[in-house]
């Protein structure tokens, strides 16, 4: 159930509509939508802050219109869609309001991209190879209502591209650091600021890179303090939790 429903049935409470007894009812017997091929989680936002996301990969064009369609229904907006392919963002885009960016595979449906947003969340990768995973990462952030510093291709193999940005790294509430290769940024990174750092290691590098597993193992294994990890290629769990940090109200 979304903020603007629940608020609706606490008006009729208010006005004398319903009994508390009935609303509760209510809201037990609609905790998510069953559209057979899915169920609708409506009340994650109540729970968790954030509504659900759409995974794209792996369903077909008419599970994922059915899905925005039943969201839209009751009044979701900012619907993310991840690893979408461009063929099916053509069609969505037809039939609904989607911003989309291909080198993500990203969509957002009915995004408010002018509210206001918090904090500061500084993207750092690698390579332009990682791009891809990146621009997911801060697409998440921005959809989440959160300040998103980009900046690309700073990776070891040229040091001083890194620490000519370091007011930017300093400014940071939460850094999310991407790399394919060895996964050495998250720890150079981890030796220059007191923020925490999300590590994000990508399948980019040559064979022995296994698809990301040596990165991945890498990073594990960083000797900074504060650094954390995400799966192999995961911008958007990065992009979410990175979020959470962001909005954190400081502890008194």
């Amino acid at each position: 159930m979304n903020d603007l429903k629940l608020m609706n049935l606490l008006k009729e409470v208010q006005n004398g509509g319903r009994t508390p007894e009935e609303v509760l009812e209510s809201i037990r017997t609609n905790p998510f939508t069953d559209l057979g091929y899915a169920k609708i989680d409506n009340e994650r936002k109540m729970r968790q802050g954030v509504q659900e996301v759409i995974y794209g990969a792996g369903k077909s064009i008419e599970q994922i219109d059915g899905i925005v369609k039943s969201m839209l229904e009751n009044n979701y907006k900012n619907i993310i869609i991840t690893r979408l392919n461009e063929e099916y963002a053509n069609i969505l885009k037809k039939k609904y309001n989607l911003t989309y960016s291909s080198m993500a595979k990203f969509g957002i449906v009915n995004y408010e991209e002018e509210r206001d947003k918090k904090g500061n969340i500084v993207i750092a990768s690698a390579g332009t190879s990682d791009m891809s995973v990146s621009e997911e990462a801060a697409l998440t952030a921005e959809v989440l209502g959160n300040n998103v510093t980009r900046l690309y291709d700073v990776g070891v193999a040229g040091l001083h591209r890194l620490l000519a940005h370091l007011p930017s790294l300093n400014s940071a509430r939460v850094i999310i650091a991407i790399a394919g290769m060895e996964g050495a940024l998250p720890s150079v990174i981890g030796g220059l600021v007191s923020c925490p750092i999300i590590a994000v290691p990508t399948s980019v590098g040559y064979g022995s890179n296994l698809r990301g597993v040596t990165t991945l193992l890498a990073m594990l294994n960083s000797c900074a303090s504060g650094v954390s990890v995400v799966n192999i290629d995961n911008g958007f769990g990065a992009g979410f939790i990175a979020s959470r940090i962001n909005k954190m109200e400081s502890v008194k």
